[in-house]
């Protein structure tokens, strides 16, 4: 069967995916890609380290539950899930069974981890250890640094938070060179000013990041799951798309200019609207008018953006999840939106052909979701399918591509039905199209024993699967 190489790169505009937080559970990958049709460039996970405090390491809202709490953020430490590595801790549990799933998957991590900003270097140099062996990292340090809201800004002023950004970030650089560090601010929040919000305090951190971030709601129930959002109150607003467009744009421009001019890549590590305020239609047209902007004004500023959530027990989700059954959700309309959305050409990772001849058995590299070799089976079809499936010998583990829908092959799993790509989207007619197969690690890590495994690892394909193809049902 002819068989050649691919490379898979940089989209536009990369899409990642929030999965678990405060307002909800962790949602696994396969019913991710499942729904989604693809996967994304990387999987945002939200935990916090407060090891020095009293009750650690159990959920804020567990250990030090009270009656008088009356804002998410009203308990000693923040109320994200807990952080098992570190310092005397281990990789065996959370966020690490996590990290493992997504990596396998075929996406990078992105890891927000509000610190206490009195942990000693030890402590640092423990989280460089952890993340070392999960290829490309996406750190996102104490993030919406410039508000008022988290445990680690009621401990400490802004300047000794921003100096503490600076302090960790060095450190779990030198020791994880793999981990690329954000810096997350309000950024410019009042379009009459051209400075941002604190920035001679947080001026420092731009230049230290790998990455610079904003979080930009169109709208936001902040005082969920506490209050109800009413005509009136004081615990949720509403902005414009073009307002919140300009917010990031101007916020871009200010922080490439306290970095002497050079430019680096600009993300939104949290975006949405909130259905509380919008409602369920107006949340989907919101979003769906700011990424048109995006498109239409050729954006090459903006790098990605993070959509918060996929699920969510408010309404900041994809999908709500079922208040009777807290392991199922209910698409909103935001779901088709998006969907669609991360479909186009414009938030897809870029696949390109490579020249050279190809013999078995070959070698896979994969660095990480926006720099991966891959190989494409070219297939031709009648018409529509009515069996379409690949079976594999080996015990591999793969991403692959047909007609613009997404599979994850587990390493133990013998055949994959490809029909589900020609549900949505069927055929008209004949069609020649490629099936496209990528290797992504198979136990979520990178082997670091070998030549450079801290950024990359290989898989070796031995054979080329088998493709059964049949245009009518096995009996009539």
């Amino acid at each position: 069967m002819e068989f050649y190489r691919i490379h898979m790169g940089k989209a536009k505009c990369a899409v990642d995916l929030g999965d678990g937080s405060e307002r909800g559970e962790y949602v696994n990958q396969d019913y991710i890609l499942s729904k989604m049709g693809r996967p994304h460039r990387s999987i945002s996970l939200m935990y916090c380290y407060y090891p020095l405090d009293e009750g650690w390491p159990g959920r804020a809202s567990v250990v030090h539950a009270s009656p008088d709490v009356r804002f998410a953020w009203d308990f000693p430490y923040d109320d994200y899930f807990t952080y098992k590595g570190g310092l005397g801790g281990n990789t065996e549990g959370e966020p690490f069974n996590y990290m493992r799933e997504i990596r396998q998957h075929g996406q990078d991590v992105s890891l927000t981890l509000t610190i206490d900003p009195h942990v000693s270097d030890e402590h640092l140099v423990a989280i460089a250890n952890d993340l070392r062996p999960f290829g490309r990292v996406f750190l996102r340090i104490n993030h919406e640094a410039t508000g008022n809201w988290f445990s680690f800004n009621k401990r400490c002023t802004y300047q000794e938070v921003a100096d503490f950004f600076v302090r960790a970030s060095r450190i779990i650089k030198k020791h994880a060179p793999n981990v690329k560090t954000i810096i997350c601010i309000g950024g410019v929040e009042d379009l009459t000013k051209e400075e941002m919000e604190k920035e001679a305090e947080f001026a420092q951190t731009i230049p230290e990041a790998d990455i610079w971030s904003v979080d930009k709601y169109m709208a936001l129930h902040w005082g969920w799951p506490y209050d109800v959002a009413e005509r009136g109150g004081n615990s949720h607003s509403r902005g414009t798309v073009s307002d919140t467009y300009e917010k990031t744009r101007r916020s871009f421009e200010r922080f490439r200019y306290l970095n002497g001019g050079e430019a680096k890549p600009m993300t939104m590590a949290e975006f949405n609207a909130d259905g509380d305020v919008t409602g369920p239609y107006e949340q989907a047209d919101m979003v769906r008018e700011f990424c048109d902007k995006l498109e239409s004004e050729n954006a090459e500023w903006f790098s990605a953006f993070t959509f918060y959530q996929f699920r969510d027990r408010g309404r900041l989700g994809l999908e709500i999840e079922d208040p009777n059954q807290s392991d199922v959700g209910i698409a909103q309309p935001v779901l088709d939106t998006y969907k669609e959305i991360i479909h186009r050409d414009w938030f897809q990772p870029q696949i390109t052909r490579e020249e050279g001849s190809l013999e078995l058995p070959l070698r896979l590299r994969w660095c990480n979701s926006e720099d991966a070799e891959g190989i494409a089976i070219p297939l031709h079809f009648e018409m529509n399918p009515t069996f379409c499936e690949v079976t594999f010998e080996d015990e591999s583990n793969l991403m692959m591509e047909l007609h613009g829908k997404w599979f994850y092959k587990a390493p133990k799993t013998k055949t994959v039905d490809l029909m589900a790509a020609f549900f949505e989207n069927p055929l008209e007619g004949e069609a020649d199209m490629t099936l496209k197969i990528f290797a992504p690690p198979a136990t979520g890590e990178n082997d670091l024993s070998v030549e450079d495994g801290l950024y990359h690892c290989d898989a070796v394909l031995r054979e080329i699967p088998k493709v059964r193809i049949r245009f009518e049902p096995v009996e009539k």
